[in-house]
């Protein structure tokens, strides 16, 4: 017979939330969770102040005078952020894995086992990121493309070794006439004056090979092609006065390094006055003198011929001598 006292009784088991299958389960969602709210605050930490400033726009050009490149230097930005928190992400979870399944013993781990989320997540996470990268490229890409049927201003940009011609034309097309015009040469850059607040429509042709007519500052680059093909781009408005280096941005020969123009934006009135003195006779520098511009460029010197007797005969020797 067994005293009442010494019966054996079930204990009391506290099952923790902690343990087992369950626990690991709660454990790993809950570092899931820690990773999506950390790379969540690094978003908005982020956005938060001028990126795009403080990495030197990941090395996209910055100070854009143009809504467009205004617009494609924030999807540039956008796209970085995106990317670096992307990044952020899945170097988490490496580490993750690398800590959380590192080798504890000669047992070799199942081999069979999956897990749904995280496949789930690996598969749907990069096709919503490629989709809406799409989509505000598609955007950007069509409202910067775009053209009108009446700008303010048709310039036509003619590229050729290695410099550069721009003609100020009376409508679109290769119809239209040239009513004032800037040509570069070896001594003197030329200067493209402009005005800011009017839509500008470019006209690009080339008289030899390809170059690209780039100013950092108004737009991307483009192609300058030969033959009949005329390259059209518009801006709806230079929104800074001042002077702005532009280069070619094909490898186009010898002096390619060389070929550089300057952009000046001036106010209505005063392009207006340059066009007026041009179309009286007056040449570029003496038209521009006659606004209060400088009549030469700032941002760039002339390139240098390199045409002397030391460059073709370095130790002076008398041509002909045979070295």
């Amino acid at each position: 017979m067994v005293a009442r006292s010494s019966e054996v009784r079930p204990s009391a088991v506290r099952h923790s939330p902690y343990s087992g299958a369950g626990g690991r389960r709660v454990r790993g969602a809950g570092r899931l969770a820690g990773l999506g709210l950390g790379g969540a605050a690094l978003l908005v930490l982020l956005t938060g102040c001028d990126v795009g400033a403080a990495f030197g726009g990941f090395g996209w050009p910055q100070g854009g005078i143009t809504p467009e490149a205004n617009r494609m230097y924030d999807l540039w930005i956008a796209s970085c952020i995106a990317a670096l928190a992307v990044g952020v992400f899945v170097w988490g979870l490496i580490f993750w894995c690398v800590v959380r399944y590192r080798k504890r013993g000669n047992e070799l781990p199942v081999q069979t086992r999956y897990n749904l989320p995280m496949e789930f997540l690996y598969t749907i996470a990069p096709i919503l990121i490629v989709s809406v990268l799409f989509y505000y490229t598609a955007i950007v890409q069509t409202d910067v493309g775009k053209t009108s049927r009446d700008p303010d201003v048709t310039v036509e940009v003619v590229a050729f070794k290695w410099n550069w011609q721009f003609n100020y034309r009376d409508g679109q097309g290769v119809e239209a006439n040239t009513v004032a015009s800037v040509l570069g040469t070896s001594e003197v850059i030329p200067i493209l004056v402009l005005p800011s607040d009017r839509s500008i429509r470019f006209e690009e042709t080339s008289r030899d090979v390809i170059h690209s007519f780039w100013v950092p500052e108004m737009l991307f680059k483009r192609d300058v092609f030969p033959g009949s093909i005329r390259n059209v781009f518009e801006v709806s408005k230079l929104e800074g006065e001042g002077a702005y280096v532009g280069r070619c941005a094909e490898l186009c020969g010898t002096y390619h390094a060389f070929m550089n123009f300057e952009l000046r934006v001036v106010t209505p009135e005063k392009y207006d006055q340059f066009l007026a003195a041009k179309q009286d006779g007056r040449s570029t520098q003496e038209a521009l003198t006659a606004i209060g511009e400088d009549p030469y460029a700032t941002t760039t010197e002339p390139f240098d011929t390199r045409r002397t007797e030391a460059n073709f005969n370095p130790d002076k020797s008398a041509s002909g001598s045979g070295n």
